[in-house]
């Protein structure tokens, strides 16, 4: 387990800085959201609008928060769809990256507010409806620390999915977390899919799960996926 790496060197890491991850993916079809996630993330707000676009928060537009968003593609095809649909007010998109290598928004509609900045420490100032991770927690050192965080960005009903290979959790001895990181997850509230490798949940949580960060491991090497993925470590208590 020896040299493990903090935040700040992670960053840096050419395996987590891959200006190749997640820049191709539209939001449906082949290469896609729709196909990696189980369903359309615009059918899906468009669904939490209701019959008369009001939501279920008349105050403010609905919003749907990517992590890891790669070049944000799919969140200016959906900010396209919306604008031909007259719903530019009714729903707000955010998309986060280490990476600033932003597709260009579209010369209609409302455009996505995209970040540049590391998910481990960024942290939005409202709650959103839908947050999705695609393949990003592959990459992401405190992976469990990002979950616990991303349970208080919910909105009531709001619902989460993202990728995660659980084998990627290790304790300090190197094995990893195990059936018990399953059940502890289930306990606070997470719905796991060890087959298809997704976490989720609905509606806000609180409350850490057991476990600290210790670091993470670059040299990992490839996951399913086939890329070069994080390992990381933590110690219960």
């Amino acid at each position: 387990m020896g040299g493990l790496l903090d935040d700040g060197a992670l960053e840096l890491s050419a395996v987590v800085a891959n200006s190749a991850m997640n820049r191709e993916r539209q939001l449906d079809g082949v290469n896609s959201y729709t196909r990696e996630l189980g369903f359309n993330p615009l059918d899906w707000l468009v669904a939490r609008l209701g019959p008369d676009g009001s939501g279920a928060r008349s105050d403010i537009p609905i919003g749907w928060l990517d992590l890891c968003c790669g070049s944000a593609r799919a969140l200016h095809q959906t900010a396209e769809r919306l604008h031909r649909a007259g719903l530019d007010d009714r729903v707000s998109l955010v998309g986060v990256d280490l990476v600033d290598f932003f597709d260009p928004p579209s010369s209609t509609g409302v455009p996505p507010q995209l970040v540049c900045a590391p998910v481990g420490t960024w942290a939005p100032t409202r709650q959103f409806d839908l947050i999705t991770c695609v393949h990003g927690l592959h990459y992401v050192g405190d992976k469990l620390g990002l979950l616990n965080r991303v349970a208080g960005w919910l909105a009531e009903e709001g619902r989460f999915v993202a990728d995660l290979d659980l084998r990627a959790v290790r304790l300090a001895d190197g094995r990893p977390a195990g059936r018990r990181l399953n059940a502890q997850l289930r306990a606070a509230g997470f719905t796991v899919d060890a087959r298809r490798r997704r976490i989720g949940r609905t509606g806000p949580g609180a409350g850490a799960l057991p476990y600290r960060y210790l670091g993470a491991d670059d040299r990992a090497g490839p996951n399913y996926t086939g890329q070069p993925a994080v390992s990381s470590y933590y110690t219960t208590g």
